[in-house]
């Protein structure tokens, strides 16, 4: 199957038709932006952008207290999301991280997995995702890797720091995957997620 390429607001059935896609892994990427100097091009900043994942229940609440997935909590209780660890610059080449999801381990009261982005300790750095360039948001097969959807999130969203990419959620007995694109205020993850509380 080729990847498909989606646009802000699609939604689109991840296991439906996809028989035996139990496991995905969710990419995220990113690149800095680079400003031209008196020299030529100037280094990038280092910006620590952090992806996490919200388990949230039909409500859009936190099923559980602890249903947040990130780089300081970095499996569910549950054991179906799992995070790859921080990357601290958003240099080279893929996926800056992943978040893997067995969706058959994913718990009843869970109706939703929402994939957030943040950059740490932007207020104290001065920084937010105007800086950042080339993100996007994408659904492997967690057995093959092969990607099976893409989101690039293209719009401009300076001033902002804190990134709602996209959610896989259930449909009845099967999963499928919404674009969101959202850019909101949230220094911290944590206050983030207290927006589900």
């Amino acid at each position: 199957m080729a990847s498909i390429n989606l646009v802000k607001g699609q939604k689109i059935d991840l296991t439906k038709g996809n028989t035996g896609l139990t496991k995905v892994i969710v990419g995220l990427g990113w690149d800095p932006v680079q400003t031209k100097g008196f020299f030529g091009m100037k280094k990038a900043p280092n910006i620590d952008c952090d992806a996490s994942a919200l388990l949230l229940n039909d409500f859009d609440k936190l099923a559980k207290d602890n249903q947040l997935v990130c780089f300081h909590n970095k499996t569910s209780p549950c054991g179906s999301v799992i995070h790859s660890g921080d990357n601290l610059t958003g240099d080279g080449d893929g996926d800056d991280e992943q978040i893997y999801v067995d969706l058959a381990k994913v718990p009843s009261d869970v109706h939703k997995v929402l994939v957030v982005v943040n950059i740490y300790d932007c207020e104290n750095r001065k920084q937010d995702f105007g800086m950042i360039q080339s993100a996007y948001i994408r659904i492997m097969d967690g057995n093959s890797s092969n990607e099976l959807i893409k989101f690039n999130l293209s719009d401009n969203y300076s001033g902002l720091t804190a990134l709602v990419c996209g959610e896989l959620y259930r449909n009845g007995s099967e999963w499928k995957f919404a674009a969101i694109g959202e850019g909101t205020h949230a220094p911290h993850i944590n206050l983030l997620a207290n927006r589900y509380k």
